[in-house]
């Protein structure tokens, strides 16, 4: 095999035979011809990937590998890393965007040769859009010679979905694949950091760049400035930038607070989504910088550096929006510097974001809004603060925040209505429980606590005909509940002893397919909803959307289909309905689509659901509770026979979703009643 060619993990030949990895362990056990292991570790072992291939079509398992999977296996495989083979790929593909016509005379040549012709061309293409000093180094011919193929592979990808998506596609790949690895900004966030920053911005900095997520969502850019401490990063944000717009861009790596790479630069915005909670930021060092204008932050205090740093490099009058953690409003080693950017009129807005909108995911972030002042100019009075936290759900979905359930476009919606009229009059009207301009004065106490909900009057209160409306609605369900409670067991006998199958015995016969759910891309213009895991559970209507990016085909749920969660404790099953039909199948979760001919789907998912199935099919190799869906398992009868334990089943769920329903009316009637003897506009 050649030292350059790529490798292939067991997920990935998964992947590419559309298989799970069980089935290619019982490739490797039962076929002798199957190719040998090249790489990897004895757990975790790679194989050559034009030996899978060859392997594949032979036993008549693979017709095709589809383009996609070829370059993304190649690039996975890489023997420089991922990292080495994005970064060469990307330059690659900006060659092409940039020169569309000269990449055929470039490639019209052997491997070995285009690894010697493309060094010069690379140079040009990098110099032009970035200049001479950069974070992309032009890769030597000796680099290029294992990435001919890739390079190859990523031009025919590229003529079929353009250079920006093909690049994308495999970024995002390599970044869910590794997603401990880095922290990344989900493009909600982005896109509201972006619109409060200014759509008239016209040169904009992310001194924290990461892949360059904050500043793909800036509409209509001149220039773009970019530094991240970690060179890789730096580099493929450069490469994304650059195909994402034709701004200029310019990029650099290093820590920004230590060593920064734009001292002099006075742009018109900065957005920056900084590491949270570091104590090595460098306190010691820059005690005398000149930066921090509004205090010396403290040790504990690294996101305050982050928020100077921005104001530092603003034009006066300049916007910064950073992603802040909420103990930044009120920790009291910060109150100093929180009560000079009020005092001097820097911070303009703190809109606290539900649970989910950004990673760490468990706790409700911040957004810091800050103008630099101009001289001679007036502080503002008053301070917007906004709590977004309630904007992205129902009433009954708010309990229980998520980034799965999260709808941002109701956030943004909420939080451009208070910033706009509050950014063009320096006040605005008072939305209880939502937004309020807090007069400054207010909060200079001894906390300076600025955490929105604080200084929020409390949202209206259900008023008593909602109440009311509530309770009998309440009324209507527990009765409804009571006319579903299912008959009592009759005399107990012993358990059956029926002929009995497995859902993989019934997969392999054809009266049921399965499919795994988590793959697919919905296009920027047509969102696609995705039942997700918690819906499931929750027995409610899917509530997650699809990822942007090139076309992948998602799996679709159609009425009928029976769909299980295969992570945590105890197994669930539920019918797909209408509410359910047409969306995607979330992560972590199996379809399964009995054939109607052979098997009744209520039949299929009330026996699924049995306890001892629970037990039977669960796996605990890891921290958490795995369901091989292959071995649950269900007698043998006839379709007579199944529609009628489905009409029990049907029956059963039909009280369980009444249960669950006069549950969440409870807890509404609860807390209204609780708020409502609190506030008064309920009499004791």
């Amino acid at each position: 095999m050649p030292d350059n060619a790529a490798e292939v993990t067991a997920a990935g030949i998964a992947r590419l035979a559309g298989v799970g990895r069980a089935a290619v362990s019982n490739w490797r056990r039962r076929h002798s011809d199957f190719p040998k292991p090249v790489g990897g570790t004895e757990t975790s072992p790679s194989f050559a990937l034009a030996d899978v291939e060859h392997w594949l079509r032979a036993q008549g398992k693979l017709a095709e590998v589809p383009l996609r999977e070829r370059v993304w296996q190649q690039l996975a495989g890489h023997p420089g890393g991922a990292v080495t083979a994005l970064v060469h790929t990307g330059c690659a593909l900006l060659l092409i965007h940039d020169r569309p016509a000269g990449w055929p005379l470039l490639a019209a040549v052997s491997d070995a040769h285009l690894a010697e012709r493309l060094p010069p061309a690379l140079e040009e293409v990098l110099t032009h859009r970035f200049g001479v000093e950069r974070a992309v180094r032009t890769p030597a011919a000796a680099d290029l010679a294992g990435s001919v193929p890739l390079l190859r592979g990523a031009a025919d990808l590229a003529a079929g979905t353009g250079a920006r998506a093909a690049f994308e596609f495999l970024l995002g790949r390599h970044l869910d694949a590794n997603p401990r690895q880095y922290t990344l900004t989900p493009p909600g966030p982005a896109e509201l950091m972006a619109a409060l920053a200014g759509a008239g911005a016209r040169t904009v900095l992310d001194p924290a760049g990461g892949t360059g997520a904050l500043l793909c969502a800036v509409t209509r850019p001149a220039a773009l400035y970019t530094q991240d401490a970690d060179p890789d990063l730096a580099a493929l944000a450069a490469l994304r930038l650059a195909l994402h717009t034709g701004a200029e861009v310019h990029a650099r790596a290093g820590d920004s607070l230590r060593a920064d790479a734009f001292p002099q630069l006075t742009a018109d915005a900065v957005v920056c989504h900084p590491p949270f909670n570091e104590r090595g930021w460098g306190h010691e060092e820059l005690a005398y910088d000149p930066r921090w204008e509004y205090g010396f932050p403290a040790r504990t205090e690294s996101e305050l550096a982050w928020v100077q740093h921005a104001l530092a490099r603003l034009r006066p009058g300049g916007t910064a929006v950073l992603l802040m953690p909420p103990a930044a409003a009120s920790r009291r080693s910060g109150r100093r510097i929180r009560a000079d950017l009020l005092r001097r009129g820097a911070l303009r807005a703190v809109v606290a974001l539900p649970a989910g909108a950004a990673p760490p995911y468990g706790i409700p972030l911040h957004l810091w809004v800050l103008r630099k002042p101009a001289p001679g100019s007036q502080p503002s009075p008053e301070l917007l603060v906004v709590d977004a936290a309630s904007e992205h759900a129902g009433a009954e979905h708010t309990a229980a925040s998520g980034r799965d359930r999260l709808d941002f476009a109701a956030v943004h919606a909420a939080v451009l209505a208070a910033w706009t009229p509050f950014d063009q009059h320096g006040t605005t009207a008072e939305r209880p429980g939502e937004s309020r301009a807090v007069p400054v004065i207010d909060l200079l106490d001894d906390d300076v606590d600025l955490a929105p909900a604080r200084h929020l009057p409390p949202p209206a209160a259900t008023g008593a005909a909602q109440l009311a409306a509530v309770r009998d609605e309440l009324t209507a369900t527990l009765r409804r509940t009571a006319e579903l409670t299912p008959p009592a067991a009759g005399t107990p006998g012993a358990p059956a002893r029926r002929p009995a199958t497995t859902v993989g015995e019934l997969a392999r016969a054809g009266a049921l397919t399965l499919h795994t759910g988590g793959v697919g891309t919905a296009p920027a213009h047509a969102p696609a909803p995705v039942l997700t895991e918690q819906d499931v559970l929750a027995g409610r209507a899917p509530t997650g959307t699809l990822p942007e990016g090139p076309e992948e085909d998602p799996v679709l749920v159609r009425p009928g289909d029976v769909v299980v969660p295969v992570l945590g404790a105890g197994t669930v099953a539920r019918v797909a309905d209408r509410a359910a039909a047409g969306a995607a199948l979330g992560r972590n979760l199996q379809l399964l689509r009995p054939d109607p001919d052979a098997l009744d789907p209520w039949f299929l998912a009330g026996f699924l659901r049995a306890t001892a199935n629970q037990r039977r099919a669960s796996s605990y190799a890891s921290t958490a509770t795995r369901l091989d869906v292959r071995r649950l398992r269900l007698p043998r009868l006839p379709l007579a026979d199944q529609r009628h334990y489905g009409e029990r089943f049907r029956a059963l769920a039909e009280f369980e979703d009444a249960l669950r329903h006069a549950s969440r009316l409870g807890e509404r009637l609860v807390q209204g009643l609780y708020d409502g003897l609190a506030d008064g506009t309920v009499e004791a």
